[in-house]
């Protein structure tokens, strides 16, 4: 969603080339809408993923460059560098830093968005795995982090998601914090707009969580959910349901269909009419880094929305008046059931003003254009360099 919204909006002031990845060949339908807006498209399909990162294994580098490496695609940013076809260059996320690293002109302005540090979210992965994975997380945390450091220092600015992970990082990596800034995750308020009207869902839910389901912090958040909230809840609101709204469900995942009131959809078209006919939307992550744009989702929908610390972190709102933060078992099903019995009157409303007001794209977005864009006077001393 980030990385859509940067590009629709580069598009419309400069001439983009996109260099990109496809796991999935369903996705190959979009290259034609990419078309549309990029002067160039340059893609590569990943396959044979395991063998390639395993082969590609070195002391010291993070496996998470060799999941994202493809040969062929390094090759195409390298010619564009050296080159000179770009005044500037913007890699999205640390794992695509490699490719906009090679020889360029001086004048060549290098942006890293890198969204997350990702390397915390490994750091948090080992403190709870068993052997052999604890290594291979703690390995995988302290390689990125290297790298995420030696990535920094090679560009001229390192965008995060949030002021807080811009802090986080800046404390990691405190020989770069003077380049490092943040353009925080807005939220599309014409598609989210509570004034829209959706064919109704089977059985809408009483409480909704949104959210690709094979991907683990999401995962481990609805079983945590399922089993241990919903029998509290329920024991207070003997009608209410849980809904997981997301493709990929695990097998864990899928299991908790088992439940009582809980429902797995797996993969559906629009997560839209699930939010717009929730009583409430719910966000229990344990693992988040950044922005979720799940809960801004919800609050544009103006949704009440209950989520837990780690996933409110990055959100302009006011917990309490614009949306609720639990942080145990207990406190979770104490906010669900007031709002269930209706004891939050306009707390959808005011968490749609609070998106409208710090999470509007245009605005966001700015914070953008000024990264790409050189200091005149460092640009005037790189030509005289050269």
């Amino acid at each position: 969603i980030r990385a859509w919204h940067m590009l629709d909006h580069l598009a419309a002031r400069w001439d983009v080339d996109l260099g990109c990845l496809v796991d999935d060949p369903a996705d190959l339908v979009h290259l034609d809408r990419l078309r549309q807006c990029c002067a160039v498209v340059q893609h590569a399909l990943l396959t044979g993923r395991v063998a390639r990162t395993l082969a590609g294994l070195r002391p010291g580098r993070p496996l998470s460059l060799g999941w994202f490496r493809d040969a062929r695609l390094a090759a195409w940013a390298r010619a564009g560098l050296a080159a000179g076809r770009y005044d500037a260059v913007l890699a999205f996320s640390s794992a695509m830093a490699p490719y906009a690293m090679g020889p360029a002109p001086a004048t060549t302005r290098r942006v890293l968005d890198m969204v997350d540090v990702d390397s915390e979210k490994w750091r948090a992965y080992a403190a709870d795995a068993r052997l052999p994975m604890r290594q291979v997380w703690a390995r995988e945390a302290r390689t990125l982090l290297a790298f995420e450091r030696r990535a920094a220092a090679a560009f001229d600015r390192t965008l995060l998601v949030s002021r807080e992970e811009a802090a986080r990082f800046a404390e990691l990596a405190p020989e770069v914090a003077g380049r490092i800034g943040w353009v925080d995750n807005g939220v599309d308020l014409a598609r989210f707009d509570p004034a829209l009207s959706f064919p109704p869902v089977t059985g809408p839910a009483s409480l909704v969580f949104t959210g690709r389901m094979d991907y683990r912090p999401n995962a481990e958040a609805v079983i945590w959910f399922a089993e241990t909230v919903m029998p509290l809840v329920r024991a207070r609101c003997p009608m209410a349901t849980f809904a997981i709204v997301g493709a990929r469900p695990t097998p864990e995942v899928q299991a908790l269909a088992r439940l009582p009131g809980v429902e797995v959809t797996g993969e559906v078209p629009d997560t839209r009419p699930y939010i717009a006919q929730a009583a409430a939307c719910v966000a229990p992550l344990r693992i988040a880094r950044g922005i979720q744009n799940k809960v801004l989702e919800a609050m544009a929908m103006a949704r009440p929305v209950i989520c837990s610390p780690q996933a409110f972190e990055g959100v302009h709102a006011l917990p309490g008046r614009d949306l609720l933060v639990a942080d145990s078992p207990e406190a979770w099903a104490d906010g669900i059931a007031a709002v269930l019995a209706g004891q939050h009157p306009g707390l959808g409303e005011r968490a749609r003003r609070a998106v409208e007001a710090g999470h509007d794209w245009s605005a966001t977005l700015r914070a953008l254009d000024a990264a790409l864009e050189a200091d005149p006077a460092r640009r005037q001393t790189q030509e005289a360099a050269a």
